[in-house]
């Protein structure tokens, strides 16, 4: 079965929020309908937003780090919001395997954003309906498009091509090599719902270039990386 997902690599994520802006304004217009901003200029604005970019220092210095984090719906394989929804208006779709929402049949409950562990739904504030990522659904299959832009509005917008897209269950597209090839990894699998998006690890020696011994504790780090040891399960419970 096919699974469409991304691979974001987080050594050349900048944090510069273009997928983040792209992603709203190409959905604000598009088959999701439109997406409130309430109060976007006052002390205490909201709005309702498919990607994040949530940005945290790690390590301690000479080793600290800023770490750049994209999140979104992760299109799970299981996912846990969709058994809960009373209506059926949470489903996955066979064809490619995105979890989407039926807006005729959303009712706002938020059963589905408390079913999920990754806080990926947003209760959209004007519409009274739950909303998520939907990795460009009415973008991807577009056949009036040209094929090289049948990919989600984030994807196409990244300046440094953080964000790969494509199916994951075929060995090779370039998001399964990466995912081999570069110790890609889920969110929180402890979770088991078989998040689809992956994640590529940061690796990076740090020196300071005093000759303290720094640059051979970013190896040791480094090293510590690649064993498993510093992985986004972490990450993601320090953010959340």
């Amino acid at each position: 079965m096919t699974q469409m997902a991304l691979v974001i690599d987080l050594n050349v994520c900048v944090g510069c929020h273009a997928c983040v802006t792209s992603c709203k304004e190409w959905n604000t217009s598009g088959e999701a309908g439109s997406l409130a901003d309430l109060n976007p200029y006052d002390a205490d604005p909201s709005g309702t937003f498919f990607n994040r970019v949530q940005t945290f220092e790690a390590g301690e210095y000479p080793l600290a780090d800023t770490i750049h984090f994209p999140k979104s719906c992760l299109h799970c394989e299981d996912p846990p919001c969709v058994p809960v929804c009373p209506t059926g208006a949470s489903y996955k779709r066979k064809e490619d395997g995105l979890v989407l929402v039926d807006y005729d049949r959303c009712i706002g409950c938020k059963y589905c954003a408390w079913a999920c562990p990754y806080g990926a739904r947003e209760l959209d504030e004007g519409r009274k309906e739950m909303t998520k990522c939907t990795l460009c659904s009415d973008r991807i299959h577009n056949e009036a498009l040209p094929e090289r832009d049948r990919k989600p509005a984030c994807v196409l917008a990244c300046p440094t091509s953080a964000r790969l897209f494509g199916d994951i269950h075929d060995p090779d597209s370039v998001v399964s090599k990466a995912i081999r090839e570069r110790g890609g990894y889920q969110l929180m699998p402890e979770w088991e719902t078989r998040p689809s998006n992956h994640y590529l690890p940061r690796k990076q020696v740090a020196s300071c270039g005093s000759g303290c011994g720094c640059a051979e504790a970013g190896e040791r780090e480094a090293s510590s990386m690649e064993d498993g040891e510093l992985h986004l399960a972490s990450i993601a419970k320090r953010i959340g």
